[in-house]
C-alpha cells in the first residue's frame, strides 16, 4: 500500500465516521423532536381502549386497505387463531369487518369500517397541528431546504419499503 492508499483510505474512513456521527446527531435530534411533539400524539393512543396487537391490526389493515387472516398473522408473528381472536374484539367494537375475497371464496378478508378508519387517520394525524405550528416558526429558506431534504428521505423509505416486498417474496 502506498502513501496515496493510506491517504484514501483514512479518507473514507473519516467520511465513514463523519456519516456516522451525522447519522447520530440526526437520530437524536429526531428524538428530541418526537419528544417535545408528544403531549399531543399522545392523546388519542392512551384514549383507545385497543390493545397493542389490536392497535397494530387496525394499522397494518389501514396500510393494505383489507388482509387476510393469514396475512395478518404472519405479519404479527403469531398463529391464526390468536389473529381470530383479536378480529373478533375487533369486529364487536365495530371497528373492523369481515368479507369473502373475490378472487377466493375461501379467503375471508378483514377490512376497517368508517369508525376504524376514522380511528387509524386520528392516531396518524395526532401531533399534525403542533408540527404546523412549529413549521410556521421557520423562514421561507429552511422550509425550502427542509423540503428538499425530506423529499430525499420519503425516496429513500419507499426505497427501503420496496427491498422489504421484495425480500419477503
Amino acid at each position: 500500500m502506498n502513501v496515496s492508499d493510506n491517504e484514501a483510505t483514512g479518507q473514507a474512513g473519516d467520511e465513514r465516521d463523519e456519516r456516522h456521527d451525522l447519522i447520530d446527531r440526526l437520530t437524536q435530534l429526531q428524538r428530541t423532536l418526537g419528544r417535545v411533539l408528544a403531549h399531543d400524539r399522545s392523546t388519542p393512543l392512551l384514549a383507545s381502549s385497543l390493545t397493542m396487537q389490536q392497535l397494530k391490526v387496525v394499522m397494518m389493515i389501514f396500510f393494505r386497505d383489507a388482509s387476510s387472516g393469514q396475512h395478518l398473522a404472519r405479519a404479527l408473528g403469531t398463529g391464526l387463531g390468536t389473529v381470530t381472536g383479536i378480529v373478533d374484539r375487533l369486529v364487536a367494537q365495530g371497528l373492523v369487518t369481515r368479507r369473502e375475497d373475490p378472487a377466493d371464496r375461501r379467503v375471508r378478508l378483514v377490512e376497517l369500517t368508517t369508525r376504524g378508519r376514522l380511528l387509524a387517520e386520528e392516531l396518524i394525524d395526532a401531533g399534525t397541528s403542533s408540527y404546523m405550528c412549529l413549521l410556521s416558526r421557520l423562514d421561507t429558506e429552511t422550509l425550502h431546504a427542509l423540503e428538499h431534504v425530506m423529499t430525499k428521505l420519503h425516496a429513500a423509505a419507499d426505497e427501503m419499503l420496496a427491498e422489504s416486498r421484495r425480500s419477503a417474496h
